[in-house]
């Protein structure tokens, strides 16, 4: 088993993507530049609802030196993914980062929140953002997760950490939190605030097949044994790499989207490694205390002394916010301790991030 240690973007952030397109302005607005002298169309297009600017591709403009311009917006506030469309052919801006999101690689665009700086870097302690690669007897692959320590955990040799294992939504991979969500930015702030336990925080690829699987890279659900990975495989080996403390009181599974239905399907299986549980934006359809997970939560008294926190959250503008919030009302009426968590925002990053925020303030502390 190795570890390699890179540097990562800064949550999405270069020095060089400061200086590079598209140009975000102050009041929101993103202005597009291609280079496109033969092309006779050019499209901008947004993936997703959560940017505000509608779901159809935004015609560009070509000038005389065969560059082609755009200004869209305002652009809602967060993180988002687009693809520009040459003459129909759906390819990447040479000018933006790229990303991995919607099952391919992905140009994005972060709008800053002039309200929001709980997730930007700031001048605090930071902690170490790793790659590290195990062999997975299971998939008869390597495989790779993004390991988060926290500021201080290099210098105190003795100290050891709790656990939080954070899982990212279909289409993405475990470089999405660090690279698109910026936990370690959220978590190094927290932190150095004295709002969060200091923590290791394990992100793994939430797709994995076994050897001979037609789509190894994006597995069906029913092939899909993320569940034993993470449980025989990824635990055992951040537990003997890592100053961990290897009990379950000191241990959490959370996730979005798909990863929110991981969360919940697999830690509520798994009392014995798992004490609290986190959902974000996800999980939350045709929920039934009585038969859903099954039946981890049909025993509210049970569930209630097992259970160190049920952490269940989604955005106001979500598609999925009424079955959240439905899960909450049916956890609230069979007596299921839990927490709910609602903000404004739709099923994206910022929505997301600021999950996290609240969910890690309340992780391994007995005042939570």
């Amino acid at each position: 088993m190795t570890d390699r240690r890179e540097t990562l973007p800064a949550g999405g952030i270069t020095s060089a993507q400061m200086q590079r397109e598209p140009a975000v302005g102050a009041d929101g607005r993103v202005t597009f530049r291609v280079n496109a002298p033969d092309a006779r169309s050019v499209q901008v297009l947004f993936k997703g609802e959560a940017a505000g600017v509608g779901l159809e591709p935004i015609p560009m403009a070509s000038g005389d030196d065969g560059v082609w311009t755009v200004t869209v917006g305002p652009v809602s506030p967060g993180f988002h993914y687009y693809e520009l469309l040459v003459d129909g052919f759906s390819c990447i801006d040479p000018a933006a980062e790229v990303y991995w999101g919607w099952g391919r690689l992905s140009e994005g665009v972060e709008v800053p929140d002039p309200g929001l700086d709980f997730y930007l870097p700031a001048d605090v302690p930071h902690g170490d953002v790793r790659l590290c690669w195990y062999p997975s007897a299971l998939t008869g692959r390597l495989r790779r997760a993004v390991v988060y320590t926290p500021p201080g955990y290099e210098a105190s040799a003795d100290a050891r950490f709790p656990v939080l294992y954070l899982q990212h939504g279909a289409g993405e991979s475990e470089r999405s939190w660090s690279w698109q969500g910026r936990a370690n930015f959220i978590l190094d702030n927290l932190i150095a605030g004295g709002e969060a336990v200091p923590m290791i925080v394990v992100m793994d690829n939430g797709y994995a097949a076994r050897p001979g699987a037609p789509d190894p890279g994006r597995p069906a659900h029913e092939d899909n044994i993320f569940g034993d990975v993470l449980t025989e495989e990824v635990i055992p080996f951040v537990d003997a790499r890592y100053r961990t403390l290897p009990d379950r009181d000191h241990r959490t599974l959370a996730g979005l989207s798909m990863g929110a239905g991981q969360a919940l399907a697999i830690g509520l299986a798994r009392p014995d490694l798992f004490a609290a549980v986190g959902a974000f934006s996800g999980g939350g359809r045709r929920f039934d205390p009585e038969t859903s997970y099954g039946g981890a939560l049909k025993d509210a008294a049970e569930a209630n002394g097992r259970l160190s926190l049920l952490w269940i959250g989604s955005g106001r503008q979500d598609g999925g916010f009424e079955g959240s919030k439905a899960m909450h009302e049916r956890l609230a009426e069979a007596g299921v301790e839990h927490v709910w968590f609602e903000t404004d925002g739709a099923h994206d990053w910022q929505v997301w991030r600021k999950c996290l925020r609240d969910f890690a303030r309340r992780l391994f502390r007995s005042d939570a």
